[in-house]
């Protein structure tokens, strides 16, 4: 409730407040306490409106005029004018008074209702609680409150105060009931529901280890109805990609490229990231963490949502999760799941059950296992926190004719089957291979369908064959290719590419005809390594159209890429590692870096001035400082309002300590990574900085 109050009474004219929130986070309970609180005291005129999927906009208007006008509204004679009669009455009725209206879940209804209700200048109000995150926008106001999960702390505040009446809990409970609030993740309507918990260890015990089928449990119909409802009323092309969130274990992130290779949605550019977005403002699915430039890099899903999920999906048997779900009718599966700690019997028996398996999901890492699955559209069996994983033989691959996407290991191999033009469906190929390079065949320059391709800094590609002229006009993503030669020929071909990571490796002094790059026109990051000198960085031409630049180079003059990169007007990430400043001196001047948020300097030698003012970079956020020689951090930085953060790692001794002294209050965050022998620094620091002593 802090700062509610000053939405609520100081703003003169009428205004609309949207409370929005995942389903059981509180939204409502909000509103009854906002709503009982001002009942009848600074209000002439309250009325609550509860408003159904399938709503009637002339009801809901005698709904609020009846509780509006309690002595001279009569139902009967409502009902018998037209919609517009009922709706000019309210509007007489509100007018000159001061009101406060809420409207339970729904923003459809009030963009219907908006007109019946005057701006009287009084501090009116009307709340729309609503699970869509976007609502704010929709109505057009400067004011709304989105509601978050709990933190701990609160979490275990209403623990006690809905178990023990707000008593503390009793010494021989209190360990056992933190793992159970840990567990409800912050959703506040599955901590209320553990209200009639019987208070001994036993019970807890068994509720902490089935919490979410307790909390979910068909005899609690109220909290079942409000996750439910949710999904109930999703449009229809986006109910496979909620249920598809639960295939995967608790607290995965998921990559919306599965999506489109299950053909939930089509290959249309854009097309993902906005169904990511739809399903975040409707609060279906979180966004673990923004990317420093803002982008949705994963997206989870809570807990008990993911429970509704799997439930839904045994419903309409959407997929099997081996050693989770009943066997009964998996043959008509088109989705196989397997989680870790599967045994092999379990996961051999499933594969024999399922032979019309489109989708194989798999975290299993206790033996080798290529299931003969021909009609496979999807096929994951990697995961980057996994580190046993087992390998494929991506020969046997490639025999998968009809995938879609394919995401693995890779046995030691070093080259790819030429039969690989048979993948005609293909459209991600991520490989992470055991091999340091890995060469593909010719026919690779055969799949039009390719969107992703991606093989960990490992891939050696090829000259197109000079007897086709297929353009790849549907990649967007070509990362980990190695002495990748950027002829005019190869960027005529893939002129849509939005992300483009290259490594140079060879000891000679090839431009790899760098200068083209310019005409990707479309490219928006670039990740470009050199581990040799090179004359590149004097030919490097960039495309106005870039966001992120990934630079490392050997020993390359920082000069030569500063002056490119500080004019393009897009550009929001950079980060440089392994240059080097031949004069020692960095000097910025008016209207470079217009967009830049993040910058990050890496081991770049001989950096030991750095002249510059604030208004330099208008937009930066983060600045990212490693291994630098700098003498001390400009004082101008602190004036750059839009700054978020600096981190410091392993920088000088004289500099770490001179940020300290120097900065003072600063407004934003300082985090400092130093080694042991230079702990007594510790000794200035303010709350300010956060410090990680790094062992010597």
């Amino acid at each position: 409730m802090v700062g509610f109050d000053d939405a609520m009474l100081q703003q003169p004219h009428r205004q609309v407040i949207p409370i929005v929130g995942m389903g059981g986070i509180g939204k409502t309970t909000l509103a009854k306490n906002v709503y009982a609180r001002f009942t009848d005291v600074h209000c002439d005129i309250c009325a609550w409106v509860i408003i159904s999927q399938q709503y009637n906009t002339k009801e809901l208007l005698c709904e609020i005029l009846s509780q509006a006008n309690k002595e001279g509204s009569e139902w009967l004679s409502l009902t018998k004018m037209r919609e517009d009669e009922v709706g000019l009455a309210l509007y007489k009725y509100l007018f000159g008074r001061r009101f406060l209206i809420v409207l339970d879940d729904s923003i459809e209804a009030w963009e219907k209702l908006q007109g019946y209700f005057p701006d009287n200048g009084n501090s009116s109000r009307i709340m729309v609680t609503s699970r869509l995150s976007n609502l704010g926008s929709r109505l057009d106001d400067n004011y709304g409150l989105k509601i978050k999960l709990l933190d701990v702390e609160s979490s275990w505040r209403l623990f006690c105060k809905v178990v023990f009446g707000g008593e503390s809990c009793p010494l021989e409970l209190e360990k056992i009931g933190k793992k159970i609030v840990k567990s409800c993740r912050g959703l506040p309507l599955s901590i209320v529901l553990l209200e009639k918990l019987e208070r001994t260890k036993e019970c807890w015990k068994s509720i902490r280890r089935s919490l979410n089928s307790a909390v979910n449990s068909e005899n609690d119909k109220h909290c079942w109805k409000i996750l439910k409802f949710s999904y109930k009323h999703l449009p229809v092309y986006l109910k496979p990609c909620f249920l598809y969130m639960g295939m995967f274990e608790e607290d995965s992130e998921i990559h919306v490229k599965l999506w489109v290779s299950e053909g939930f949605l089509k290959s249309i550019t854009g097309k993902s990231l906005e169904t990511v977005a739809e399903l975040v403002d409707r609060n279906l699915i979180l966004v673990p963490e923004l990317g420093k430039t803002g982008s949705i890099k994963y997206c989870k899903i809570h807990d008990l949502l993911r429970d509704l999920c799997m439930r839904e999906a045994q419903k309409e048997r959407f997929y099997h999760v081996v050693g989770q779900h009943s066997p009964q009718g998996t043959c008509s599966q088109c989705r196989l799941v397997i989680p870790r700690g599967t045994s092999k019997k379990e996961v051999l028996d499933a594969v024999e059950s399922t032979p019309h398996a489109r989708s194989y999901i798999s975290d299993w890492k206790r033996v080798r296992l290529l299931p003969n699955l021909r009609l496979l559209r999807t096929l994951k069996a990697y995961d980057k926190d996994i580190w046993r994983i087992h390998h494929y033989s991506l020969e046997k691959m490639f025999e998968l004719v009809n995938l879609r996407l394919l995401v693995v290991k890779a046995d030691r191999c070093g080259q790819l089957p030429s039969s690989i033009n048979l993948l005609w469906s293909l459209q991600t190929l991520i490989v992470y291979p055991d091999e340091p390079i890995i060469n593909a065949p010719v026919e690779i320059w055969k799949m039009p369908q390719l969107r992703h391709v991606d093989f960990n800094r490992g891939l050696h590609l090829p000259d197109p064959p000079s007897d086709s002229i297929v353009i790849m006009e549907n990649l967007h993503t070509l990362n980990g290719v190695r002495n990748f030669k950027c002829d005019e020929e190869i960027v005529g071909r893939i002129l849509n590419i939005k992300k483009l990571g290259l490594t140079i490796c060879e000891p000679r002094d090839d431009d790899y005809c760098v200068h083209n790059i310019e005409c990707l026109q479309k490219l928006e990051s670039l990740s470009f390594i050199c581990v040799r000198r090179s004359v590149f960085l004097q030919k490097l031409t960039l495309p106005h159209s870039l966001k992120s630049l990934d630079l490392q180079m050997w020993m390359g003059r920082m000069k030569d890429i500063l002056e490119k990169v500080s004019t393009l007007p897009l550009l929001q990430k950079l980060k440089l590692m392994n240059g080097r400043f031949k004069t020692g001196k960095w000097a910025t001047v008016e209207g470079q870096f217009p967009s830049l948020k993040l910058l990050s300097l890496t081991s770049c030698c001989n950096l030991k001035y750095w002249m510059m003012e604030s208004s330099h970079f208008p937009c930066l956020e983060h600045l990212h400082l490693h291994k630098i020689d700098l003498k001390e951090i400009p004082t101008e930085l602190g004036d750059i309002p839009t700054l978020k953060s600096v981190a410091l790692k392993l920088c000088e001794k004289s500099l770490v300590k001179r940020m300290i002294e120097e900065q003072g209050e600063v407004s934003f965050k300082v985090e400092v990574q130093i080694p042991e022998e230079h702990g007594e620094l510790l000794s200035l620091l303010n709350p300010n900085f956060q410090v990680t002593v790094l062992p010597f």
